[in-house]
């Protein structure tokens, strides 16, 4: 991490013994170190300065517009990761038991739970009990079903938000929803907006970074983790899966660092020269290929999972064929945040059907293959934190776009999307654990106590890490744009 002394002071100038200009050599040495210091507190300061201020640096560019800035107010959790679980997991299925509903298994849904809104759901909805074994766990009394039996021993670490609700039931609209605060692409993602506001704490290393899993990027795409309207140098980097994550990390063995240091210098200083106000895509290619610069430096040792123990890989599951590809990305996630990264959004579910969370045909036999995958690193990410000190000051929060329908699909034992009710869970930084907030009614189908909707988790996560939603604002078209729009209240009740 970029670790500044703000304790350590500079010494003052001290009177000559006697009050006399007369000194000794020893004197003077004494006097003078002094300036030192000064010189030293000014470098700190031009830094601050240049990124703050939009100063120019080497080659007449923004020298770093993603330093670190102070936040609003103290905050609980220096960075984030988000765990996305693209399609939509079951709520009724993980973390929000329901035995009325199982009661009502292959009946008509009674007229009182009103309309189920949903994407493909029939105009005659059979009630689908679900089949998992549940029970409670850790001091706090936690449910979760036998589908994350990783996480029962984790109960106490974890806020359940019960209560979750969107405006959309189609997939991509959700997934800008979740990411942006809007069901339509162009707008600024969450990571975007925390980045636009804090910065990085690391000098070498993007500040946002986004991983997807092999098989596919979310349906959503590039834009849920695109900076919109803002700058384009705090949109998400995405990171490859694999062994090697960043493209051209090593520099060609016949370039050493002053004759590549060169060459970047000359055409940094073209492009500045090109360089007019308001030119975003010119000034984030310029801070990318400065960033690209020092990363060839400090990402090697960053992504390099050789230099962890058995042990700790044996944690995230990376000696078990099903769980080693997530495992790795959650092991990274650790590794970057470690460094001063400030938000990685981790997705599970990409690419064909039978990789997402989009329980249409079985949700038991969907649910059993990416709760394998998932499971055990989720678990061990959060252990590790835990153990290095550092679940403190990061917020985990695992969810998706929305959750699932109480009633079956196609007569089968799938269940539709549902976005009027479902689960989110927060851990770490500045969450109370062990909680849970909010409630929905007797079937999981609607939220009958303290809504918690996409603004509101919005406004939670970025108060948490010391923003104030109302004030983190970007004025575009004469309009303060904001990620939370007119909306979005803390949920004081996740934090303790």
């Amino acid at each position: 991490m970029n670790f500044t002394d703000s304790n350590r002071r500079c010494p003052g100038p001290r009177p000559y013994p006697g009050g006399t200009s007369r000194s000794s050599r020893r004197a003077f040495l004494k006097e003078a170190g002094g300036g030192f210091g000064l010189l030293g507190l000014a470098s700190l300061l031009e830094r601050e300065v240049a990124a703050g201020e939009g100063s120019t640096g080497r080659a007449g560019v923004l020298s770093n517009p993603l330093a670190s800035r102070p936040p609003h107010f103290a905050p609980r959790a220096k960075s984030c990761i988000f765990l996305f679980m693209t399609g939509g997991p079951s709520q009724i299925d993980l973390f929000d038991p329901k035995p009325d509903l199982n009661r009502l298994d292959g009946k008509p849904l009674p007229a009182s739970f009103g309309k189920v809104h949903s994407q493909f759901v029939e105009s005659d909805p059979i009630c689908l009990g679900s089949r998992r074994k549940w029970g409670k766990y850790g001091q706090s009394g936690l449910d979760m079903s036998d589908l994350v039996p990783q996480l029962h021993p984790l109960a106490d670490d974890l806020t359940m938000i019960r209560s979750c609700v969107a405006d959309s039931v189609v997939h991509a609209p959700a997934m800008y929803q979740m990411n942006t605060g809007r069901t339509f692409m162009g707008y600024p993602s969450l990571g975007s907006w925390v980045t636009y506001g804090l910065g990085s704490e690391s000098e070498n290393l993007p500040a946002y970074v986004v991983m997807t899993q092999p098989q596919g990027t979310p349906e959503g795409g590039a834009p849920c983790w695109g900076a919109g309207f803002l700058p384009a140098q705090y949109q998400g980097t995405l990171f490859r899966s694999g062994s090697s994550p960043i493209v051209n990390l090593h520099p060609a063995d016949d370039a050493d660092d002053e004759r590549r240091r060169r060459t970047l210098d000359l055409l940094q200083s073209m492009n500045a020269a090109r360089l007019e106000p308001g030119d975003d895509e010119l000034s984030a290619r310029i801070s990318s290929y400065e960033l690209a610069f020092r990363m060839q430096s400090a990402a090697p040792e960053a992504v390099d999972l050789t230099r962890e123990s058995q042990a700790t890989k044996a944690l995230y599951g990376l000696d078990d064929a099903r769980t080693v590809e997530f495992g790795t990305r959650c092991l990274l996630a650790r590794r970057l945040v470690e460094r001063g990264v400030r938000f990685v959004q981790l997705y599970s579910g990409g690419g064909p059907v039978a990789y997402q969370w989009d329980a249409h045909y079985d949700v038991d036999t969907n649910h059993e293959f990416m709760c394998g995958m998932t499971d055990k690193p989720i678990a061990g990410l959060l252990r590790d934190l835990k153990c290095r000190g550092l679940l403190d000051e990061t917020l985990v929060v695992w969810g998706a776009e929305f959750g699932r329908t109480p009633v079956a699909q196609a007569g089968g034992r799938g269940r539709d999307h549902n976005a009027t009710a479902f689960t989110m869970w927060m851990a770490g930084g500045g969450v109370k654990g062990g909680a849970v907030v909010g409630a929905t009614d007797e079937i999981a189908l609607g939220v009958v106590e303290d809504r918690a909707h996409v603004n509101d988790i919005h406004a939670t996560i970025l108060h948490l890490m010391g923003l104030d939603h109302k004030r983190l604002t970007y004025l575009r078209n004469g309009r303060d744009e904001r990620l939370t729009d007119v909306a979005g209240r803390v949920l004081a009740k996740v934090m303790r």
